[in-house]
C-alpha cells in the first residue's frame, strides 16, 4: 500500500500524460511519454501492464528486426532486441502457443509494443505509407496490442513458409491474398484462425500482423524499452 501511495505521489507530481502534434497532424493525440504516469495505471489496473512476452513465454522465440538493420528501414530502430505486451495481450499469446505446441509448432515474434517516437521515424521514411502507421492516428503497436509474428516447426526452429516475408511491401502480404502455394496458405490461414480464436485480428494487408480486440482501452505509449 505505501509503495502503491509514493507512486501515485510521483504520477502526480512530475509525470503527465500530454498532447502531441507533429507535421502530418491536424489533431492533437493522448500520448502517455511519462514511466511514472504509466506505473500509476498498473497500479490501478494491472491489464495496463507491459509484460516482456520472452520472460512470461519463455518457449516462443523472438527475431527482432528492428533492433538490427534486417527491416524494411535498413537501419536499427530499438537499443533493445525485446518485445512487450498489455498482460491480456501476453495471456492470449500463451493460449495460443499452448495450442500450437500441440501441433509441434510455435510463435515467433517480429514486434510488440513500439513507442510512438519509432512510430514517427517510420512514417518520415518509409516509402510505402500503407505499410506503416500514420502518426496522427498512432499505432496498435504503440499501445501494446499489437503483434507481429509467424510460425515456426518446434523441431527444427526454421519458419514454415508464408505468402511473402515478414514488412514485404508486395499485394501478396494480404491477409486473403489469393495467388500464392497451397502449403503458405495453409500455414497463413492457421496462424490467422487460431490467432483470431484467441481475441487477435490478423490486419488485412499484413497476414504477419494481429490486433488486440480490445486494444481500444489503452492509451498511446512513447516509453522506451530501457525503462520497462
Amino acid at each position: 500500500m505505501k509503495k502503491t501511495i509514493i507512486c501515485l505521489l510521483l504520477a502526480t507530481l512530475t509525470c503527465s500524460v500530454f498532447a502531441q502534434s507533429d507535421e502530418y497532424s491536424q489533431t492533437k493525440l493522448r500520448i502517455v511519454d511519462s514511466y511514472f504516469t504509466y506505473l500509476s495505471s498498473t497500479m490501478q489496473n494491472n491489464q495496463n501492464e507491459l509484460v516482456e512476452i520472452k520472460k512470461e513465454i519463455p518457449s516462443i522465440v523472438l527475431d527482432i528486426r528492428y533492433a538490427t538493420n534486417n527491416n524494411f528501414m535498413q537501419q536499427v530502430m530499438y537499443n533493445q532486441a525485446r518485445a512487450f505486451a498489455r498482460r491480456p495481450v501476453v495471456e492470449a499469446l500463451k493460449k495460443v502457443q499452448t495450442i500450437l505446441r500441440a501441433r509441434g509448432l510455435g510463435l515467433k515474434i517480429y514486434d510488440g509494443y513500439r513507442p510512438y517516437a519509432v512510430t514517427v521515424d517510420f512514417y518520415k521514411k518509409a516509402s510505402d505509407k500503407n505499410f506503416v502507421a500514420n502518426p496522427a492516428k498512432g499505432s496498435k503497436h504503440n499501445r501494446g496490442c499489437a503483434i507481429d509474428c509467424t510460425l515456426i516447426d518446434l523441431k527444427t526452429g526454421k519458419e514454415l513458409e508464408m505468402p511473402t516475408p515478414y514488412d514485404s511491401f508486395s499485394k501478396a502480404a494480404a491477409a486473403g491474398y489469393p495467388a500464392v502455394s497451397a502449403v503458405a496458405r495453409t500455414n497463413r490461414d492457421l496462424l490467422i484462425f487460431i490467432m483470431r480464436k484467441n481475441q487477435m485480428n490478423v490486419l488485412s494487408n499484413e497476414w504477419w500482423h494481429y490486433d488486440f480486440v480490445s486494444w481500444r482501452n489503452f492509451d498511446l505509449m512513447d516509453i522506451p524499452f530501457e525503462k520497462l
